[in-house]
């Protein structure tokens, strides 16, 4: 027994280690600097209470991006997950180009976050802009230029890069349903469009539990790509919260009102993310 208890604590220490190290202290530190007047280079520190997040609140960018950063969580959150199941039923049915095409849906994920940022940049203000100058279409001009275009420049981004993702979460799910099921309901005259309502959407909800809470987490934590595509511009309009942490931790050396917004940040996410899984779960079917 006693042997068993040492082998346990051998192979969880790495582990408990690396969280500790990597989560739990920074968290924790973070929370102790939101109540300090640290501005992260001073070795002077000291307690000022609530003022810090008194300031964030205050914060009129705070707001503007916590706003920005909703409106696009709530969309990235239905086009992703659509996106995702539609190529999931699309790349499941019987065809010899199935495999090539999961191939090609999931291949914009291996690409890092900024590089996809530079990549869709140079599509929307060089490529866009080159078309619509020879088409005349001006609606293709000055893409990443306003707040409403570069907010549908993020949406396409983010959906070009995790649908693929999605999909497989997806394809993993259709592919556990019993065939029986589905059998059964065509001998019974059920349509594709009723065994999709009636079997494989009740059968696949844990796929989309999982799948809300990444798309949520993701997408309210979103920063490289931000970073790499709009830059938070023009006039910080496209700022989402990270990148307005970010900013004022270490352009204006802020780091305790920082440190406040990031607490009140991982407060809003992480009572978010729990009330979607609890729902989520509670109309699950298990087979």
């Amino acid at each position: 027994m006693r042997n068993n208890k040492i082998s346990f604590w051998i192979f969880v220490a790495p582990v408990l280690i690396a969280f500790t190290v990597v989560q739990l202290i920074p968290l924790l530190s973070g929370i102790y600097y939101s109540f300090t007047d640290w501005n992260g280079i001073s070795s002077s520190i000291h307690w000022i209470g609530f003022e810090n997040y008194i300031v964030a609140f205050k914060d009129a960018t705070f707001g503007k991006s916590f706003w920005f950063t909703t409106k696009f969580t709530i969309a990235s959150v239905i086009v992703l997950n659509i996106l995702g199941f539609g190529l999931a039923l699309l790349v499941t049915r019987e065809s010899k180009f199935s495999n090539g095409l999961r191939t090609i849906f999931f291949m914009p994920n291996l690409i890092g976050g900024l590089i996809l940022g530079f990549i869709w940049q140079f599509i929307f203000t060089q490529v866009f802009a080159t078309l619509g100058k020879a088409t005349g279409q001006s609606w293709l001009l000055g893409w990443l230029s306003n707040e409403t275009t570069g907010f549908y420049g993020l949406i396409i981004l983010m959906s070009w890069q995790m649908a693929g993702y999605l999909m497989v979460i997806y394809i993993a799910a259709l592919q556990n349903i019993p065939q029986e099921l589905i059998e059964a309901s065509q001998i019974d005259g059920a349509t594709l469009l009723q065994r999709t309502k009636h079997i494989v959407m009740p059968l696949v909800r844990p796929a989309f539990t999982v799948s809300l809470f990444l798309t949520l987490s993701n997408s309210f934590k979103l920063y490289d790509q931000n970073l790499s595509l709009t830059g938070g511009g023009p006039a910080n309009q496209t700022q989402m919260l990270a990148m307005n942490i970010y900013n004022t931790a270490f352009k204006f050396n802020l780091m305790g009102v920082a440190q406040a917004k990031a607490v009140i940040f991982f407060f809003i996410v992480g009572l978010i993310t729990i009330t979607q899984v609890y729902m989520s779960k509670k109309n699950e079917v298990e087979v």
